[in-house]
């Protein structure tokens, strides 16, 4: 059985093609273009919303079937056409070129695994089950996009102010450690989710010595 390895990637310049234009392309085009990628797509047809990222120079569009060649640079493929041979080919080539592939919905012809993912803001919670139920992790994403609510979205945001602030103030990091630990357990996110703004700024001081007027 395969065991994945969990990790994130920087794709910030970085070309990644998507073979396929249709509704599955768009969503995967959207999370690229969202991570700084530079995003090919290999089709013939687009959506409407691809039609616009081209039009707006987010994508570039390769208008014809797919060929081994516009793999040539690519550091990730993504195969998202409803064919099952041209399929196969996307993975067989991406292979012997060393890159990157990601055939939708079809793990064995894969050398990565995509995770249904909880968002928010820049918290990113990764939810995997090894591809055996992507209704599992639907499920799952499902129950925790309920749990982790747009507070940890501006708790991260605080944090990471805070965080600059006291770096630049301590040189003591076990200390700046403990700071933080005490502060995410603290009453925070209770205070984000009431909305009190001052009882949020009156819990950062009480912990870091530091005045901070958060936006909520």
């Amino acid at each position: 059985m395969k065991k994945y390895y969990p990790v994130n990637l920087d794709i910030t310049n970085r070309r990644c093609v998507i073979i396929g234009g249709g509704d599955v392309a768009e969503r995967k085009a959207e999370r690229l273009i969202e991570c700084g990628a530079q995003v090919t797509i290999v089709s013939p047809l687009l959506t409407p919303l691809l039609e616009e990222r081209k039009k707006a120079r987010q994508i570039v569009h390769v208008d014809k079937d797919y060929e081994e060649k516009t793999l040539h640079g690519a550091f990730m493929v993504i195969g998202a056409t409803d064919r099952n041979e041209i399929n196969a080919q996307i993975s067989q080539d991406a292979l012997s070129l060393g890159i990157l592939v990601n055939i939708v919905d079809d793990p064995d012809k894969c050398n990565f695994i995509l995770p249904s993912l909880v968002q928010q803001g820049d918290l990113s919670i990764a939810i995997s089950t090894g591809g055996k139920s992507p209704a599992l992790a639907k499920k799952l994403r499902e129950d925790m996009q309920q749990q982790y609510g747009p507070e940890y979205q501006v708790l991260l945001r605080i944090m990471g102010s805070l965080r600059k602030k006291v770096l630049t103030q301590s040189d003591a990091p076990e200390d700046n450690k403990a700071l933080f630990v005490d502060l995410v357990h603290s009453d925070i996110l209770q205070a984000i989710r009431d909305g009190n703004r001052d009882l949020v700024n009156k819990i950062i001081y009480e912990h870091s010595g530091i005045d901070m007027d958060v936006s909520l």
